[in-house]
């Protein structure tokens, strides 16, 4: 089997299961790095990408965007990094680097080929996995590695958030939906020092979200419970990809605040001028984040000894994952470690 030659599991078309699959991934390119996989999460992305939901999807696809593992080779360009180094791999493979964006330091945003690890690149539901150097972010040496890999897609796309709009630990953060997103915003919030208000369509999970550290828990299709909360949020983070009173949500902003999409709501979202005037609101969204925010999350994260709540499974049940995150019954990330013959 030559060096360049990945072992993956893949999907051959939309809605089929995952298959083994081989292929060669050509000479690695002096801006490269390869690593070692050993832990990838389970995320809703890909399965999106899997069934190409997003009419985006090149098949065969190798899904997998939330990838930690250690570095087994460098390209001539690679700056920083070191075989053996613990790194992760999130939404982002490539970015072009000379764009303003990138320039600027905002690569996330590149306009010049941003590449996806799982469109049109294969990503961590393999052997091995490659990326521009930039986006292989240092692990701190502290952070269990094995929880991490929801930091590097997840994570960074709640905390994020938290440096465009300044949010500090006198204000009060809502947080819509709490999934694999949701979860990790509150224990991020928590360690950030936030009074946390989380909307939940499940009133079962109240005690568990107020142990993860919510201060109060609202049922987010109980239009009154919303109203209800009137004036009261610096930040609102929604990860929901379902449609709510979205007028509801936004009387709740306090003066200033901001209603902010995470997740992709399927629907347009209603949203009256004068809402918004009256208090100087508005409503945001955001993708991911730079390699500049990533690392500092991971930092943070480690010093904070934040770790996203997962299930693991080795990558060769990736199948019987994916059947569990359609279930809903997944609490709250699933984590797949792959075991690969050598």
């Amino acid at each position: 089997m030559s060096n360049n030659t990945i072992q993956a599991y893949a999907a051959m078309q939309a809605g089929e299961k995952l298959v083994p699959y081989q292929f060669d991934a050509g000479e690695l390119q002096p801006h490269q790095v390869e690593v070692k996989v050993e832990y990838c999460g389970l995320c809703h992305s890909d399965i999106s990408v899997l069934n190409n939901e997003w009419r985006s999807t090149v098949y065969p696809v190798v899904a997998g965007h939330e990838i930690i593992g250690r570095i087994v080779a460098l390209g001539s360009e690679a700056k920083g990094l070191q075989i053996g180094q613990r790194v992760g791999i999130g939404w982002t493979a490539e970015s072009c680097q000379a764009c303003d964006e990138c320039i600027g330091g905002q690569q996330v945003l590149c306009t010049g080929g941003s590449v996806a690890t799982i469109v049109g690149h294969a990503g961590g539901f393999a052997d091995k996995v490659r990326a521009g150097w930039q986006w292989a972010i240092p692990l701190p040496e502290n952070l269990d590695a094995e929880s991490a890999g929801p930091l590097l897609c997840g994570g960074i796309t709640v905390f994020d958030p938290l440096l465009k709009h300044k949010i500090q630990a006198t204000h009060h953060v809502g947080v819509i939906g709490i999934g694999g997103l949701g979860h990790i915003a509150i224990k991020l919030l928590k360690a950030w020092g936030c009074e946390i208000t989380a909307f939940s369509s499940n009133p079962d999970k109240t005690e568990e979200l107020k142990a993860m550290g919510a201060d109060h828990v609202v049922n987010s299709r109980d239009t009154e419970a919303v109203k209800a909360q009137k004036g009261k949020f610096d930040l609102l983070l929604s990860t929901v990809n379902v449609t709510l009173n979205w007028s509801a949500f936004i009387a709740t902003l306090a003066p200033n605040g901001t209603l902010h999409f995470l997740g992709l709501t399927l629907e347009p979202v209603p949203v009256s001028v004068g809402s918004l005037i009256g208090g100087a609101k508005s409503v945001t969204g955001s993708p991911t984040g730079s390699p500049a925010a990533l690392r500092q999350l991971l930092k943070f994260a480690a010093r904070k000894k934040i770790a996203p709540q997962i299930e693991l499974f080795p990558m060769s049940q990736l199948n019987e994952a994916i059947e569990r995150l359609h279930s809903g019954q997944a609490r709250y990330r699933i984590v797949l470690k792959a075991d690969f013959a050598e």
